[in-house]
């Protein structure tokens, strides 16, 4: 029997098109079936949400963070952000250090973050492979995997500089850190060749698990996340990726707003922050608030990340808010938080906006999410309940994973 969620008679915001007044969407076996107005037939069987009075949204997609790769309050034992000990970690992949029950998801839940794209750090020119996730609702990572492959991390700039530097290796300037990239490039492309020249005369050939990934993006098959704040960086960025042909995306952007007008006309995307730091060192000395909207004026495609746990990440739609006072259209921070990031990584044919064919990724906020006083009343993923009103109205509750087990707790 088909499972049918229907959230009716709230004001219907699905990104991808017009608000609708007293709007319906119906999710059928996780997906969205219905978008519509308040005469949308609702099946019979179907769980009826009232949402009257209230806001009803697309899930919003973190599209760079550590999620549960750098575990919010657990310090050294809780961190696995950064494999540092090889400069190309092109064969490292975040879903290998994900712990779900990092209490982050949780925070996640309560911001209205149904999609994360948990990355390594960037102490590494190469960092490795990144992964698109559900905030909430597996019993193991592995059943909460939108996208197992999404791109590579890569850093430019200070952090690997200190990292390898403080080494007394290679890397330890700007000139070191784009030779290490196109180096790896250089071997990736060489490797690709030798595959393919194996495979015609059906031989056996020796995999490596970073040249694989490199040659992966090569190929168009992953993204480069290219962390980089000062325009310099930005350059740089840029040049090695014509040099080599992958897809680009700027990560944080800080002097993005310096070169944007180069980034419109390569149509080259920025996940802009996060902005609510402190210009802890030299690269973030120009950073602010307001060159998102200066960055998105020059018709570049941008998104917002809080970077968790540098800004946690229920803070996602803060930076929105913040952003919309400093210039940012209120329509454009929608966007920034739910399609473009969705677009920019692949992900749109399964979430970012509330229409036919994508996931039922639901969000019930009390107003306008853009609003300082609004908060989260349900959500829904895969259009299961994860977060819904607890005994206290006031106080939502997550729905616990034990309770797939039928169980009241962890505990006998």
């Amino acid at each position: 029997m088909a499972r049918i969620l229907a959230v009716t008679g709230g004001h219907l915001v699905p990104v991808s098109s017009d608000p609708i007044p007293d709007g319906t969407v119906i999710v059928t076996d996780g997906v969205i079936t219905a978008v519509g107005g308040p005469d949308t037939p609702v099946p019979d069987g179907a769980e009826v949400i009232d949402a009257s009075g209230r806001w009803v949204v697309p899930g919003f997609v973190e599209s760079h963070g550590h999620l549960g790769v750098h575990e919010d309050g657990e310090g050294w034992s809780g961190e696995d952000t950064n494999e540092m000990t090889d400069p190309n970690g092109a064969r490292f992949r975040a879903l290998d250090g994900i712990d779900i029950e990092e209490v982050g998801f949780r925070d996640a839940l309560r911001g209205g973050v149904t999609t994360a794209v948990v990355k390594p750090g960037s102490g590494n020119p190469i960092g490795g492979r990144t992964v698109a996730i559900k905030t909430w609702g597996g019993r193991t990572v592995d059943e909460q995997i939108l996208a197992a492959d999404v791109s590579v991390k890569s850093a430019l700039g200070e952090n690997p500089k200190r990292v390898y530097g403080d080494k007394k290796q290679t890397p330890s300037t700007r000139l070191g850190v784009a030779s290490v990239l196109r180096e790896a490039f250089v071997a990736a492309r060489t490797y690709a060749d030798k595959r393919a020249a194996a495979a015609e005369k059906d031989e056996p050939f020796e995999r490596d698990l970073g040249k694989e990934t490199l040659a992966a993006v090569l190929a168009g098959e992953l993204v480069w996340d290219q962390h980089c704040h000062r325009h310099d960086d930005i350059a740089t960025a840029i040049r090695i990726a014509e040099e080599f042909g992958y897809t680009l995306v700027v990560n944080h952007g800080t002097e993005a707003h310096k070169i944007a007008d180069v980034l419109a006309e390569k149509q080259i995307p920025v996940i802009f922050g996060p902005m609510l730091t402190s210009r802890s060192k030299v690269e973030l000395r120009d950073r602010a608030i307001g060159n998102l909207a200066l960055i998105a004026e020059a018709g570049v495609k941008v998104a917002i990340t809080t970077d968790h746990p540098v800004v946690p990440i229920d803070h996602i739609r803060l930076q929105a808010i913040l952003a919309v006072r400093e210039g940012l259209p209120a329509t454009t921070a929608l966007q920034a938080l739910t399609t473009n990031p969705a677009e920019i990584l692949r992900l749109d044919e399964r979430v970012g906006a509330l229409e036919v064919g994508r996931d039922g990724d639901i969000v019930v906020w009390s107003d306008d999410p853009l609003a300082v006083d609004s908060h989260v009343e349900r959500v829904f993923i895969e259009g299961r309940a994860v977060y819904e009103p607890g005994t206290d109205a006031a106080s939502p509750r997550v729905v616990e994973r034990w309770e797939r087990f039928g169980r009241s707790s962890w505990a006998r």
